[in-house]
């Protein structure tokens, strides 16, 4: 067995304890082998002893030093549009339906695919050095997405975003069935990392029509279900207006409501509708800093968890954020549902941690998310020495309140080292951020003079 042993520091466990433990990995399995003294019940038949596997000492093909460092869960980045890293600080301060149409539409229409696998790779390159292992992306030319996390080595779940409103017949029909064609061509690539979904850019983007007959394909395809929801007021008084009723009752009359689909945003939901996610286990995706950038509104957090609705963290494209840190997202989404809630108690420390960790990997259903045996071999280290760390009384609160993805020293994904005391191991860094700068620039241009 080839391990992987990241040694000397403490280790963040799902029940929220932090212990001191080495982890020890098997790279090629891609899962976590034992954690101090507790091991997998199939460790013996694996060729690893219980005693050789708690042992500081044993000899391992690879280690991490974790010295003075918390070692983590991989963070998930539950809903984003990765390309977007292109159109960072292109457009900003403007409400969210102005915003789309006169800024981020026109220049999207302008984007090659080129284009998006290099901005794709500067968004990966951005998560993996703030810890963020697994992302889901609803996008354009998803192929080439697909080749980005590929080479970078994390997890993804992909799927193209569909628009048609303002397109006729023919176009609107293919841009759904190219969703269908991606989500079936996608699942299981890059050795399993990648997996796929239908994804409808939003219930008042795509019309009943298209709607029932994609979800429709899609639970017979067996993918899952992703779309903007009641992220503004304007994604739900045209629902309620023409159909008597609220978006998450729409989506249900759609079946688009299920245990294995996740719904982004969820700002403008009410009780009925919290009671509607919980019953059908659809998770909700919260993305804070874009709610707030866009003054969306502040998503009812405490009372979507309390309900028992899985609550996950994304941050949503960086258009419109401006960043990929899903620590960032961790502190914004503890300060905001404080707010909402008009209660300093809720959303606390561990809440945010849990919905950026297992929170996220349960609602994409992907591998992840618990540093435990048997577990995905998704982590990374977090120093803990920096000024703005110190003293440590609470590491889990430092995780929410303090840390940003800068104090990440390593990452790894399903068992391989994606970044190494800050140096990203699977990407060229210094190329992606020229090849990104030029096609950026690039793109502007086009946009201005209309070509």
């Amino acid at each position: 067995m080839n391990t992987l042993r990241v040694t000397g520091g403490r280790v963040l466990r799902p029940d929220g304890r932090v212990t001191e433990s080495d982890v020890l990995v098997d790279r090629g399995a891609g899962t976590i082998v034992a954690v101090g003294g507790e091991t997998a019940g199939a460790n013996e038949t694996a060729g690893v002893k219980a005693s050789e596997s708690t042992d500081r000492t044993a000899e391992a093909d690879e280690t991490l030093d974790a010295d003075g460092g918390l070692v983590i869960p991989g963070l998930v980045n539950a809903h984003t549009h990765v390309a977007m890293t292109l159109l960072r600080g292109y457009a900003d301060d403007k409400p969210l339906d102005p915003w789309l149409r006169e800024d981020i539409w026109p220049a999207e229409a302008k984007l090659t695919p080129e284009d998006i696998e290099v901005g794709a790779e500067l968004g990966v390159l951005e998560m993996i050095r703030s810890g963020t292992t697994a992302f889901a992306d609803m996008y354009f030319a998803m192929d080439r997405v697909a080749d980005a996390v590929d080479r970078a080595g994390v997890r993804a779940r992909l799927g193209h975003g569909v628009v048609t409103v303002g397109k006729d017949a023919e176009d609107a029909r293919a841009d759904v069935e190219e969703s269908l064609e991606v989500a079936r061509q996608l699942d299981g690539a890059a050795d399993g990392r990648i997996r796929s979904a239908f994804m409808p850019h939003s219930l008042t983007t795509v019309s009943e029509e298209y709607l029932r007959e994609g979800v429709a394909e899609a639970r017979e395809t067996g993918v899952p279900i992703h779309l903007h929801a009641n992220e503004t007021t304007d994604e739900v008084d045209p629902i309620v207006d023409e159909r008597g009723e609220r978006p998450i009752a729409y989506a249900e009359d759609l079946d688009a409501l299920g245990p294995n689909d996740f719904f982004a945003h969820g700002v403008h939901v009410d009780d009925s509708e919290i009671d509607r996610l919980a019953d059908a286990g659809t998770a909700v995706v919260h993305c804070p800093a874009s709610n707030m950038k866009l003054a969306s509104g502040m998503a009812p957090v405490q009372r979507l968890r309390e309900a028992g609705v899985t609550v996950a963290l994304g941050t949503d494209g960086a258009a419109s954020n401006n960043d990929l840190d899903v620590f960032d997202e961790m502190r914004d989404a503890a300060m905001l549902g404080k707010l909402a809630a008009d209660d300093a108690a809720a959303v606390p420390a561990e809440a945010v941690v849990e919905m950026a960790t297992a929170g996220g990997a349960d609602a994409l259903g992907l591998p992840g998310g618990r540093i435990e045996p048997g577990a995905a071999a998704d982590l990374a280290v977090v120093g803990l020495d920096a000024p703005h760390l110190t003293p440590v009384h609470d590491p889990i609160s430092h995780l929410a309140y303090a840390a940003h993805g800068s104090d990440v020293r390593h990452t790894v994904c399903d068992g391989e080292v994606l970044m190494r005391d800050r140096e990203v191991l699977t990407l060229d860094a210094d190329a992606v951020r020229e090849r990104a700068s030029a096609a950026a620039a690039d793109l502007v241009e086009r946009v201005g003079d209309g070509g």
